[in-house]
């Protein structure tokens, strides 16, 4: 064997040698990733996502973490049926499929009523328009009080017995009543109220009651 021969003979080696040990790279460096990405993604793996609506936060929060899913609270309502703190509505809903890791949106029941203020009615709306705009925020009414003044034009409130404002803020758990005039001729500023008996209100939780002289004789 000639020097030519031994120098071909330990080039190609040597080089049969890199090339199976960059195949070796990249074998391993394609399966690291393909590992790594199966793992990342959890490719194949899902998970049915419960039902949580009505359960208590603190343990629909518990059971979705032990399956590998998270929970956030994306709003608060109020259901006076349901218990405080429990889940009223979740996105996406029970049954579906998600992957590990997953994010389940809820809503949970608020532990007291809201509040909402009492729109600009009183000495500027009719009875149907005041109806309509009270209805539309989610208050409930009863009959309405009929006083001295204008036909169907509302000349008050009552909460619980009481008069509210324009701007007051009210439970949506508390009924309202409005006053209406009930088309006499002349129309007051300072409207009468009935004996207590009148004012007291269907499901009334108080004992008070506001006491106005009366100005006028009622029909």
């Amino acid at each position: 064997m000639n020097a030519k021969d031994l120098f071909e003979k330990v080039i190609g080696r040597y080089l049969a040698l890199n090339l199976l040990a960059m195949a070796v790279v990249v074998v391993l460096l394609c399966g690291g990733v393909g590992i790594g990405l199966n793992w990342y993604t959890h490719h194949g793996e899902s998970i049915e996502v419960p039902d949580i609506k009505g359960m208590d936060y603190e343990k629909a929060y518990r059971l979705l973490e032990g399956k590998g899913l998270c929970i956030v609270v994306s709003d608060s309502g109020y259901n006076k049926k349901m218990p405080a703190n429990s889940i009223l509505m979740q996105t996406p809903s029970y049954g579906l499929k998600v992957k590990q890791g997953h994010i389940i949106y809820v809503t949970v029941n608020s532990p007291s009523s809201p509040t909402f203020a009492i729109p600009d009615i009183v000495d500027n709306s009719s009875l149907r328009e005041a109806e309509a705009k009270l209805m539309a925020i989610g208050f409930q009414l009863t009959e309405p009080l009929q006083v001295e003044g204008e036909k169907d034009w509302v000349y008050g409130i009552l909460c619980r017995g009481r008069r509210v404002s324009n701007g007051d803020r009210v439970s949506i758990d508390y009924p309202l009543t409005l006053m209406v005039g009930q088309g006499s001729s002349d129309d007051v500023d300072e409207m009468s109220y009935a004996t207590d008996s009148t004012m007291m209100l269907q499901g009334s939780e108080t004992d008070e009651f506001v006491e106005i002289k009366e100005t006028g004789t009622r029909e």
